[in-house]
């Protein structure tokens, strides 16, 4: 909490209240849930918008939906495999980040049950900074990407040795590391294995 926060509340007479405290008390609740489980809670408790599918032809209904109701005209994809999802929903897209780009639509590492954090690297966003990424980022990964925490994943990053420039993200209210980011919208597409 700011100082100023915390001069206002004191003069008010009111309580203090941890910007965190929310999402460490629901952490703190979901502690014995199962891992899928606690990981969308939080995930759409910091402001993602969590979409479960069964299966890839579900994973392109939800994905065609977003696009449309969002208004996503033109999308950044720099992986081959996700630029064939676009294909088929006939969206525009280009493998390199240019400004006229609506939205993102990535990979990502793993996604951290532990606080609802999705972890990235070059292979998702190649060389730009998450902060430069588009205010409407979807992201498809696989149940099997579900780590308890952060330390679980590094090991995994640790393991595989070639993955660098890592960072996280979670819903709207990260704003992606800027405080000029706060309209970011972050849709999760999770696919079953």
């Amino acid at each position: 909490m700011s100082l100023f926060k915390r001069i206002v509340n004191k003069i008010l007479n009111q309580p203090e209240e941890d910007e965190n405290s929310n999402i460490t008390k629901l952490a703190d609740e979901l502690r014995d849930a199962d891992l899928d489980y606690k990981f969308a809670q939080l995930f759409t408790h910091s402001g993602g918008y969590f979409n479960y599918c069964a299966d890839e032809s579900e994973a392109l209904q939800t994905l065609n939906q977003i696009l449309k109701i969002e208004g996503i005209n033109s999308v950044f994809c720099c992986d081959e495999q996700l630029q064939k999802f676009l294909d088929v929903v006939k969206t525009t897209y280009t493998p390199q980040l240019i400004e006229s780009n609506d939205a993102a639509f990535i990979t990502c590492e793993y996604l951290i049950a532990f606080d609802g954090r999705i972890m990235l690297s070059h292979n998702n966003i190649q060389h730009y900074h998450s902060s430069r990424l588009p205010e409407k980022i979807i992201i498809i990964a696989n149940v099997s990407q579900i780590v308890n925490n952060l330390g679980e994943a590094m090991m995994k990053v640790k393991r595989a040795g070639n993955l660098k420039n890592l960072t996280s993200i979670s819903g709207s209210s990260s704003k992606l590391d800027t405080p000029n980011k706060d309209n970011t919208k972050l849709f999760l597409l999770l696919l079953e294995d």
